[in-house]
């Protein structure tokens, strides 16, 4: 299993309970990843896993060229998609489509709880695997199947997303991202670079970053989770904004003041580490 050091924590997991052999490739780095496929047997099982939108960061994988190395070194490929279907590609299908790589995808993985809205998650792949996941996969097998009126609810959700009402969601998010990305540039507020709708600021202390949370939910009646360590590493405490369609310019203006208030108050870094 080759797996991207920035993968989410349930990936690592999967990993460790597969209990196979795991080399781990710097974040986006395909050079690091072909050294590694380059010195195991080329005859060995591969499974190159990684994520298309990752959630702290908001970097998006170069898919393309994971498929093509997949391809060279015989290897299968595993992607997240979490943080990608619903809100990229025809129809909210996800990156891989919205790169015309999704046909080149071995196994990709989904959630119901994100664009969705409702709870539980899903990997779709071609027959001999998902079979042999539902014979193997304790994860699976020892899992209560998902309650009626969610599959409703998913299944409704999803036929909206498909639809023209979902293309106008897509198209009022990527536009508020960007107008909150621009607004937080023009305040001097240090977001890390993001490829996506995800905005990460940076505040690199775990006692200022929860603080940070609690101002703006106390006073300014704004709700946003701090980012602390183990979930990033130590020094790169952040706040993670995913703006929403239906957030109003009015919205991301308050956000931004409150931000930049605090800012002042605390004295908070203006630059990246």
């Amino acid at each position: 299993l080759y797996s991207d050091a920035l993968n989410h924590n349930s990936m690592i997991e999967g990993i460790r309970n597969a209990r196979c052999e795991k080399r781990i490739f710097r974040h986006n780095d395909m050079a690091h990843l072909e050294s590694l496929l380059q010195a195991d047997d080329p005859q060995r099982p591969k499974i190159i896993v990684f994520e298309s939108v990752y959630s702290m960061d908001g970097h998006i994988a170069p898919m393309a060229d994971i498929c093509d190395l997949a391809d060279k070194y015989n290897a299968l490929t595993y992607c997240d998609e979490v943080h990608a279907v619903g809100m990229y590609g025809d129809n909210g299908s996800g990156i891989a489509r919205r790169d015309g790589v999704d046909n080149r995808i071995d196994i990709i993985q989904g959630t119901l709880g994100k664009a969705i809205g409702v709870s539980g998650g899903y990997i779709a792949g071609d027959t001999v695997c998902i079979d042999a996941i539902r014979s193997y996969g304790a994860g699976f097998i020892f899992t209560t199947s998902s309650p009626p009126a969610l599959a409703v609810g998913a299944t409704k959700s999803i036929e909206l997303l498909s639809g023209s009402l979902g293309d106008e969601l897509r198209q009022k998010q990527q536009a508020n991202a960007q107008t909150l990305k621009t607004a937080l540039t023009i305040a001097n507020i240090p977001q890390y670079p993001s490829d996506c709708h995800i905005v990460p600021l940076h505040v690199g202390d775990s006692r200022l970053c929860k603080m940070v949370s609690d101002i703006l939910l106390n006073t300014y009646k704004i709700y946003v989770q701090p980012i602390n360590y183990p979930t990033v590493p130590k020094g790169q405490e952040r706040l993670r904004f995913t703006p929403h369609p239906n957030h109003t310019d009015h919205d991301i203006n308050k956000l931004v003041n409150a931000l930049s208030d605090i800012w002042e108050d605390l004295d908070l870094p203006r630059t990246l580490p």
